[in-house]
């Protein structure tokens, strides 16, 4: 049975600065993700990546088109709306982490079923099911800086699922990181995909990372310049 799209982009487009000196991030973007897939973004530095990320993720507003995510539309809601978004079905990892570092691995992955005001107990059995997901579960009680980069982005990924979010958005998660490190945590989240049934939309400019992804999407000067294709779907 096919699977619809979890995101629809429509015609986005989005500038910075006016006149002869804008900048134009996104030109006229269209494309749908498939429910519980994995795609990857690719595109050189300042081609738009980052900017269709926030745009998808309620991050930032398009100047026209529109965004809908399972559903709903994105560049309708209002601030409060945005919140919600992104607290019940959008969850976001960075290349910079963004571990709290006074807080454990265990306490950093439960932050946000602690403002959902999970219970304790479900939010404990909820942390360390998703430490043990990313092969943590004996480093639970360790501060992010007693962590490697790679043991850090596991945590950043792990709290990311913790409210089960229907879209997972990773801008860059590996750019910290050494090759081999790098594609572990890739692999990761592909494991992710098939466990969680999770849709992950993951930006990268490293080649060696394209075939876990079921999907490539290619972005030049805010241009998709060629069709979704390739990764394990062109294999």
């Amino acid at each position: 049975m096919s699977r619809g799209p979890l995101v629809s982009v429509r015609g986005v487009h989005r500038s910075f600065g006016s006149g002869a000196n804008a900048v134009h991030a996104l030109r006229d973007v269209t494309f749908d993700l498939t429910a519980g897939t994995m795609t990857a973004l690719v595109g050189r530095s300042g081609s738009g990546k980052t900017t269709l990320l926030n745009v998808i993720g309620g991050l930032d507003r398009p100047d026209s088109g529109a965004v809908l995510v399972d559903g709903t539309d994105v560049t309708a809601l209002d601030e409060d709306g945005l919140s919600l978004l992104r607290r019940e079905k959008v969850s976001y990892v960075f290349q910079t982490f963004g571990l709290i570092p006074v807080l454990s691995a265990a306490e950093n992955v439960g932050a946000p079923l602690r403002l959902a005001r999970v219970r304790p107990g479900e939010r404990e059995r909820r942390v360390a099911l998703l430490l043990e997901l990313v092969g943590l579960a004996d480093h639970a009680e360790q501060l992010p800086g007693e962590l490697s980069g790679g043991q850090q982005q596991r945590v950043a990924i792990a709290r990311a699922l913790a409210a089960s979010p229907r879209l997972l958005i990773a801008d860059e998660p590996t750019g910290q990181l050494d090759a081999e490190t790098g594609l572990s945590v890739m692999a990761l989240l592909r494991g992710v995909v098939e466990s969680e049934g999770v849709t992950v939309l993951v930006s990268t400019h490293d080649p060696t990372m394209l075939a876990l992804a079921d999907r490539v999407i290619r972005i030049n000067d805010g241009h998709l310049t060629t069709e979704p294709s390739g990764g394990r779907a062109g294999s």
